[in-house]
């Protein structure tokens, strides 16, 4: 099924297929297109396809079927060299016989650019990047932050209408990660570059997209805005893998458009919106953020079924708390409570009832 991007296609794969062994597909009969500049993230686990999407984007892999195109340009002859993209990989991938403004320099050679422009253009892409007072550098002489900020600063500095990006933040520290989320997003919007990223770590992939194209077994199970993916999952495998979820094992009961009457598999029945289910008697998994569960009776949204619950353990996080809960057989059922004062103290073994909006329950495939 392809996937249309906002406004004019700038990347399309048309049927695109890769095997590395002539009989098993890695990535199978991929359609996609990307808007010209949007920052579109390929999400997934090792081995779902998505760096395979990218490198074949890039020009270092070969589609095994389908064709790529770049701005209506079909590309899979195109040597890398010569696609014109910008490129950011996990290990900075800086030359350490450079210093800073020559790895800037080497790609603008290469490119046959004089020195006049060359300098101008190494400032400027440095200056981008807050790295100005570095171009004397050796990379050994910089940190992972710095390194990374560099590469970026060469992937930028010909000027390129389309990034790629993988893994970039993979090796740097937590709060350093996050800083430089958000500097690669503010220098999308202000370049209004398309910027193609990959990653495994949804966080990430939320924080910084535009859509996410979430792979799993070579295949796209949902593009979306990340507020829709997060709130909308369209399957068990998205639902699990962005963010936190509870599911519950159930069975169809009821089916009315997209209501869903669930019999849940210790008895109780409860309402959920119908998703990928069909039909009365199909199993089902029942997937329910733990933010979204209420156990205050003046909280509990009208017409919501409650299910009795025992507390196993509540976690401090800081910013919140997250109770562990045994809840419809289940002994991993979480809810999450924003840390604020006067907030109910839970104790483990305490028995409580716990509800949610019937929307916030969504009935999808069993895993």
């Amino acid at each position: 099924m392809a996937q249309n991007g906002p406004g004019d296609a700038y990347v399309e794969f048309q049927h695109v297929q890769k095997s590395y062994d002539g009989v098993s597909l890695v990535v199978k009969d991929l359609n996609l297109s990307i808007g010209k500049g949007e920052f579109l993230t390929m999400l997934g686990p090792s081995g779902s396809g998505k760096t395979t999407c990218l490198m074949m984007l890039a020009g270092f892999e070969t589609a095994t079927n389908g064709e790529i195109l770049l701005d209506k340009r079909p590309i899979n002859q195109v040597p890398p060299h010569k696609r014109g993209i910008g490129m950011v990989f996990q290990n900075y991938a800086l030359f350490p016989h450079m210093t800073v403004g020559e790895n800037l320099s080497f790609p603008l050679e290469v490119r046959g650019m004089g020195k006049d422009e060359r300098e101008a253009k190494v400032k400027r892409a440095l200056d981008m990047v807050q790295m100005g007072n570095f171009i004397n550098r050796r990379p050994a002489q910089l940190s992972g932050g710095q390194q990374q900020r560099i590469a970026l600063a060469r992937a930028l500095v010909f000027d390129p209408a389309l990034v790629l990006m993988d893994e970039p933040l993979g090796a740097l520290d937590k709060q350093l990660r996050e800083h430089m989320q958000f500097e690669i997003k503010h220098l999308h919007e202000s370049l209004g570059i398309t910027v193609v990223y990959v990653t495994h770590d949804q966080g990430e992939a939320l924080t910084m997209s535009d859509r996410v194209a979430v792979f799993n077994d070579g295949r796209i199970q949902q593009l979306a805005p990340p507020a829709d993916l997060y709130e909308r999952p369209e399957n068990s495998f998205v639902a699990q893998f962005i963010g936190e979820n509870n599911k519950l094992p159930g069975t169809i009961e009821e089916l009315n458009g997209d209501k869903a009457l669930v019999r849940l598999a210790t008895g109780e029945l409860i309402d959920a919106t119908a998703v990928n289910v069909k039909e009365k008697g199909q199993k089902t998994l029942v997937s329910i953020r733990p933010e979204r569960v209420e156990f205050k009776p003046s909280m509990m949204p009208e017409g919501a079924h409650t299910l009795d619950a025992e507390v196993i353990e509540v976690i401090y996080m800081g910013d919140i708390l997250r109770a562990v809960l045994r809840v419809a057989g289940s002994d991993d059922f979480v809810m999450k409570m924003r840390n604020t004062l006067g907030q109910t103290k839970l104790s483990a073994g305490e028995k409580i009832k716990v509800g949610w909006h019937p929307l916030d329950a969504r009935a999808l495939d069993p895993m």
